[in-house]
């Protein structure tokens, strides 16, 4: 479970953040990405239709073949209504550890957020390796560089302003992944994936 998103991510380390649609139009916006060759679509649960948006884009998901999951996940209760909603991994904006023994119970790849060297070291207690560096852009790549020293173990996966002019900074500074959210625009998409594809 810890290796999930290094793997998924690891030919185009993108994750790609649906936020605040209604469910067609996060179908649509998911189907841009994938077609672009994006391999996660996260769709957040912020907003009013959230859980019918990540419905659908996760029942779209499955027919084509593609990996659908939840954001913005806080608590034991949310994690378990995203598994009830077919998503096949869950992220947060940042750590609690009920949060993470629900998604390990129901075997749900957990993405938790950190910003500090404690929220690291916590996470990492916690078996969670791959982690999400949130808020990015106002944490920089040194602080990732920074964090990598003592946690060589740890894997982070950018995300929080991260477009396609600073994505190959990211991953240049050993972030295994980036994450896209306000930036996804479908004519952007071929640019920003041949800045990071491996």
């Amino acid at each position: 479970m810890s290796d999930y998103f290094a793997e998924a991510l690891w030919g185009v380390p993108v994750l790609a953040i649906v936020r605040g649609l209604k469910p067609a139009s996060a179908v649509a916006a998911a189907e841009h990405c994938w077609r672009a060759g994006i391999p996660l679509v996260e769709v957040s649960l912020s907003g009013e239709h959230a859980m019918t948006a990540l419905e659908a884009v996760c029942r779209r998901g499955r027919e084509l073949g593609h990996a659908a999951g939840a954001g913005t996940v806080l608590t034991a209760d949310q994690v378990a209504a995203a598994t009830e909603a077919g998503a096949a991994f869950a992220v947060a904006p940042g750590l609690d550890p009920d949060t993470v023994a629900a998604a390990q119970g129901l075997d749900l790849p957990y993405l938790p957020g950190v910003a500090t060297p404690s929220e690291v070291q916590n996470a990492l207690a916690l078996e969670c390796r791959t982690l999400k560096l949130f808020p990015a852009s106002a944490l920089g790549t040194d602080w990732l560089r920074s964090l990598a020293g003592p946690f060589p173990e740890a894997r982070f996966v950018a995300v929080g302003g991260v477009d396609v002019r600073n994505a190959s900074a990211w991953m240049e500074a050993g972030a295994v992944g980036i994450g896209v959210g306000s930036a996804l625009e479908e004519a952007a998409l071929p640019e920003l994936v041949a800045a990071v594809a491996r």
